[in-house]
């Protein structure tokens, strides 16, 4: 008799995970439909998700009216927009460091928009990840000095650049730094340090990525300014929320939790990107054949990567460009050129991702219970580290840094992926402290660092000693949490239209997972380079189609390919297929398990 305490009996799956129910008690999800009239899967659905009775309508309609803090609820956010807005009204150039990723290209076309709407024309410099790393730099500061900056503005980096910024002060240029990563103890020296993770911010705001609080920012700058007047019928106030759709894609690519304001971010902003209004991600949108509504998967796997790829082999600054372009024309070249390097971004990592993988399958090899994976080479490209680092950790389950060198160079550098529970960005401010690492920071699913080569070992040692608990805790409580059982007939399109109530999903706010009982693989073939697509078929007759990405020669993927015709158990999340214009369910699969 199967045990009661697991999902459909499955205490170790093809994956090596139980299955285990993520509601265990009905009693708070009747209660949630019955108030609010809603389906018992969609109660279910949200009381799965610690959604309370009192929240669950506000959860169903986040409203960034409500949810939205008041600007001095964030430290130094009023000082920071007083400068700025005094800068703006008194002439000065306004210089911007932003970061070269996704969530730094939004938050600086965000503000760069908002201020040439009011006048100022910005001085941006993104640095070249590879030949300036991450943040602010002594070289950087003076690279817009030259260019006449008075006050610089740093965006999604700068919450650790203690000598850049002192340096910006030795040379009498004011600093503003909006953040969200981890800080230390000690700030750098700025005239402002917005940053809803600062340890004396009482906002709760810390989930926000760098583009939600720069629109706060920019509407604490608005309010300054319409106080003195500085809008006029020759200089109109602009809607700050035409700009949501940037909002929503620097939330998503950047993988903070769907929550709170960032659920009424992606909301709302999603809605305002399917008016096309931005003429740059419209150009984006159609070069990567999104013939669709826009919903958070085309964010973080079509639209993110595209503008990515110009920040890990290319420069950040094209990106940003597409990002603030009013011409047509030139939108859809630039859109062509990030699709060409998003095609030379995947050749690369699939080089180095091959030798990675040798490495940590040798190292997990020679070791039992290796709690994280620490893998280098020569000459590989630091813009696909963190790409590498992922797929590393999605294959081995393990959190995994991923570094690199040039031959000569007596330092490497590399970003690092984590699992759920165990904190990379504060190891790594361990290792800066203990004076393993030369810089690095990060949050906990993610972070970065530079190293000398030679305290590549001691790295290792240092991270295994202090995350070996962590990890050995989380691979204790890994399970496959599902929401329910469903058969193929009743995976509809009337199903998931009702679940997407809940959503946006995402990171803080996972999709609902529904096992289908003892169904069969009636078809079964690889997909692209890496995938394995299948139909499914219930003991009805009836079908679903379904795919497992990045499947191709694991585990999973040999069972689905080679188990035609036999019972299984699969898991995974409902999606709508519109290839080619018709509208179809389909399971997006995450685990099979025999039937036992």
């Amino acid at each position: 008799m199967p045990d009661s305490n697991y999902f459909l009996g499955i205490e170790r799956s093809i994956l090596g995970q139980p299955w285990r129910a993520r509601l265990s008690d009905s009693r708070a999800a009747l209660a949630i439909s019955e108030r609010l009239d809603l389906p018992e899967i969609l109660g279910r659905v949200l009381a799965g998700r610690d959604i309370a009775l009192d929240e669950a309508e506000a959860f169903l309609n986040p409203t960034l009216r409500t949810l939205m803090p008041a600007p001095e609820q964030l430290c130094d956010m009023n000082r920071g927009a007083e400068r700025i807005a005094a800068a703006m009204m008194h002439g000065e150039t306004i210089g911007i460091i932003g970061d070269y990723d996704v969530d730094g290209m939004t938050s600086c076309a965000i503000l760069s928009l908002f201020l040439k709407a009011g006048g100022t024309t910005p001085e941006i410099h993104i640095p070249n990840r590879v030949t300036e790393g991450y943040g602010p730099s002594r070289q950087a500061v003076e690279t817009l000095q030259v260019r006449g900056a008075q006050l610089i503005v740093t965006l999604d980096c700068g919450v650790m650049a203690h000598d850049p910024m002192d340096h910006a002060a030795d040379l009498g240029i004011d600093t503003v730094i909006v953040d969200h990563h981890q800080v230390s103890e000690v700030l750098p020296q700025a005239l402002a340090i917005i940053n809803p993770n600062r340890n004396d911010d009482l906002s709760g705001a810390g989930y926000l990525c760098a583009a939600g609080v720069t629109l706060i920012l920019v509407a604490a700058i608005n309010r300054v300014l319409r106080e003195a007047g500085w809008w006029s019928p020759e200089r109109p106030e602009p809607d700050i929320l035409q700009w949501l759709d940037l909002v929503a894609l620097g939330t998503v690519c950047d993988v903070v939790p769907l929550k709170g304001l960032n659920r009424a971010y992606v909301t709302q902003g999603l809605k305002v990107m399917s008016g096309r209004g931005n003429t740059g991600l419209t150009a984006l949108a159609d070069a990567a054949r999104l013939n669709r509504r826009p919903d958070v998967y085309a964010l973080g796997f079509l639209l993110g990567p595209r503008l990515n790829a110009a920040g890990r082999i290319g420069s950040a600054m094209l990106g940003l460009e597409l990002l603030t372009s009013s011409d047509r024309g030139q939108s859809m070249n630039i859109a062509q050129q990030l699709e060409k390097l998003n095609r030379e971004r995947q050749e690369i990592e699939l080089q180095i991702l091959a030798s990675a993988t040798a490495q940590a399958e040798a190292a997990l090899g020679g070791k039992a219970n290796l709690p994280i994976l620490v893998v280098s080479g020569e000459n590989w490209h630091a813009g696909v580290l963190g790409l590498v680092a992922s797929r590393l950790r999605e294959r081995f389950d393990l959190p995994c840094f991923a570094l690199g060198h040039t031959p000569g160079d007596a330092t490497a550098a590399g970003s690092g992926r984590s699992i759920p529970g165990v904190d990379l960005g504060a190891a790594v401010q361990g290792a800066v402290a203990e004076g393993i690492v030369v810089k690095g920071g990060g949050h906990a699913m993610a972070a970065g660092l530079t190293l000398k080569i030679d305290q590549i070992g001691a790295l290792r040692a240092y991270l295994e000693s202090h995350l070996a608990d962590d990890v050995k805790t989380a691979g204790d409580l890994k399970a496959l949490e599902i929401d329910g059982a469903l058969s193929a007939s009743g995976a509809s399109i009337a199903l998931i239209e009702m679940l997407e109530r809940a959503g946006p999903y995402g990171s803080g706010n996972p999709a609902p997972v529904f096992a289908l009982p003892a169904h069969r693989i009636a078809y079964a073939d690889a997909a692209g380079a890496d995938h394995v697509r299948c139909t499914l078929q219930a003991a009805d007759g009836s079908r679903i189609a379904a795919i497992a990405f990045r499947a191709l020669h694991t585990e999973l993927g040999e069972v689905l390919l080679t188990e035609r015709g036999k019972p299984l158990h699969i898991a995974g999340r409902l999606s709508i297929n519109d290839w080619g214009g018709s509208r179809k369910p389909q399971l997006m699969i995450a685990d099979a398990a025999f039937v036992p």
